[in-house]
């Protein structure tokens, strides 16, 4: 019994780890998921490189994306903005994706893909 409960304690002490978000600091502050993109303008500056598109928009209850003649005609478009951030020597660089205005997640790689 004394094993079992040694091992509920050790999985519930590793779940918070599992929930953690990226952030990204910067001279101004500390980035995160939820935050705005006036938010990161004012804490890291204007970003090295950004670009915008429109996501895949989906079937309702599926894994299948609606074909581009509809999904442009039917359905809203879904802008998605990914900013990269050259964080200096030694440093991977960042790229901050936003949905609508607000931060989703912050990826760190040596190049963009």
């Amino acid at each position: 019994m004394k094993p079992l409960k040694l091992a509920c304690i050790a999985v519930l002490a590793g779940l918070p780890c599992l929930a953690s978000a990226e952030s990204l600091r910067c001279a101004g502050g500390l980035v995160s998921e939820g935050d705005s993109r006036l938010s990161v303008i004012y804490k890291c500056g204007q970003p090295l490189l950004s670009d915008t598109y429109c996501a895949a928009v989906y079937y309702p209850g599926s894994l299948t994306p609606i074909p581009e003649p509809f999904a442009s005609a039917f359905v809203p478009c879904q802008q998605i903005e990914e900013w990269l951030y050259e964080r200096g020597p030694g440093n991977m660089m960042a790229t901050v994706y936003l949905r609508s205005g607000v931060v989703q997640s912050i990826a760190y790689g040596r190049q963009p893909r």
